[in-house]
């Protein structure tokens, strides 16, 4: 690409100011698919250059971009264009394997901890049950075109789901199997927000103290609880959505 043709073509119109120019330069870019999702912006320094001004004007530029979500700056990591936001409706249970394969991109699937358990006072707290036999502790990490999506922490209580006991949980995805083999009744989303701490951040690929998106879930039948679930997602690609009509 032409350095010099760029900056001379942006400087000699009369329209916008330059950060404008700039601005619109690199949205036309993202827009017409030139520059695709995750693509690595040029650093500030080369923009600088290509576009003969001050890194204020550059700094300017990319950050109406960021706040209209064309692009995410990451810190120490560079500038990249953003990815599609992931949604998910509040009001019915999603598949996060169904999720990710319906926008195009590849799953991927890795199994951290499944342990078999005599259940323990914060097992039968976290479950909302008085007294249980056995559990199974899953935790796994899901993602998307081989980038962190979302990480998962589960609970099932195998008195009420002893099927569970059988499954290789290295192969299914807990969530799947459940939404396939075990029937429901009723379901709580409890939706929260914290900062990421060094394990977070490790675990989903982000920044120390970026934001994320929790979600707890528990699942009943007839009553009985049969499983809870915790989920971790980065805030800057995930939200929730939810529609409804007036009765």
């Amino acid at each position: 690409m032409n350095l010099v043709r760029d900056r001379d073509k942006l400087q000699s119109t009369d329209k916008p100011t330059l950060y404008k120019q700039i601005r619109l330069d690199i949205e036309r870019r993202i827009l017409t698919g030139e520059w695709p999702p995750g693509y690595r912006i040029p650093f500030e320094h080369q923009l600088m250059t290509r576009y003969g001004c001050s890194r204020m004007t550059v700094s300017k530029a990319l950050s109406e971009l960021a706040r209209a979500d064309l692009i995410e700056r990451r810190r120490r990591a560079g500038t990249f264009v953003s990815r599609p936001k992931f949604l998910s409706a509040v009001l019915h249970i999603p598949d996060i394997r169904a999720e990710i394969t319906a926008l195009g991109r590849s799953y991927g699937y890795q199994l951290i901890l499944s342990a078999r358990r005599a259940a323990n006072a914060a097992d039968r707290a976290r479950l909302g049950v008085r007294k249980t036999g056995k559990v199974i502790a899953i935790s796994c990490r899901h993602s998307a075109d081989e980038v962190p999506f979302a990480i998962e922490d589960r609970l099932i209580d195998l008195d009420a789901v002893p099927e569970a006991a059988t499954v290789d949980f290295a192969i299914d995805p807990p969530g799947t199997w459940l939404l396939h083999h075990v029937p429901w009744t009723e379901a709580e989303h409890a939706i929260s927000a914290i900062v990421a701490d060094e394990g977070c951040a490790a675990a989903l690929d982000i920044a120390i103290g970026a934001p994320c998106l929790v979600i707890d879930r528990h699942t009943w039948r007839g009553g009985r609880t049969l499983t809870a679930v915790r989920l971790l997602y980065s805030g800057e690609s995930h939200k929730l959505v939810a529609r409804f009509k007036g009765g």
